[in-house]
């Protein structure tokens, strides 16, 4: 059915505690990568990362001053956190980076875990959610235009006035 041409390994994994009652520590199964990946399609240039690498702002930042015009944040969301942080950070990655976000999240139960949020989400390089998947399985896809991505970075041109600072 086709052929690998990119392989990711997670960076930041997710290690929390959302309460006394869940908490995750995915460290305990899964060592993390060291490399970010972008991967040359013909639909453009994908940046790759998983889930809680969405709370990593400078690996997008990184992905997309190297080349990346597509964001893809495949993720498994709880409930509880996706209600509160899953569209805004991910608009936050799109507009920051003038970049499209393609963003699949499982829903309902998964292994290991409770449920996943769902709302899939495709989001334009101005923060504008084009397509929401909701909370059930289903498909979503739009057409998107990559000349958006020169005219979001050409508008505002935070990744060329990015600067260096000491903190």
């Amino acid at each position: 059915f086709g052929n690998i041409i990119s392989r990711y390994d997670k960076i930041h994994l997710f290690d929390i505690k959302l309460s006394e009652q869940e908490s995750y520590l995915e460290s305990a199964t899964v060592q993390g990568g060291l490399k970010a990946v972008i991967c040359q399609t013909p639909f453009g240039s994908l940046g790759q990362t998983i889930c809680y690498d969405l709370r990593f702002p400078h690996l997008y930042r990184d992905l997309s001053k190297t080349g990346a015009e597509i964001l893809f944040v495949p993720a498994v969301f709880t409930k509880k956190t996706g209600e509160a942080h899953w569209h805004v950070l991910n608009r936050a990655r799109a507009i920051e980076n003038g970049a499209f976000v393609v963003a699949p999240c499982a829903v309902g139960k998964v292994e290991g875990g409770g449920g996943g949020y769902g709302h899939s989400l495709i989001i334009n390089p101005w923060g504008e959610i084009l397509a929401d998947g909701g909370a059930d399985s289903g498909f979503i896809n739009v057409n998107i235009n990559l000349e958006e991505v020169s005219s979001a970075r050409t508008r505002i041109p935070s990744l060329s006035h990015d600067k260096a600072f000491v903190p």
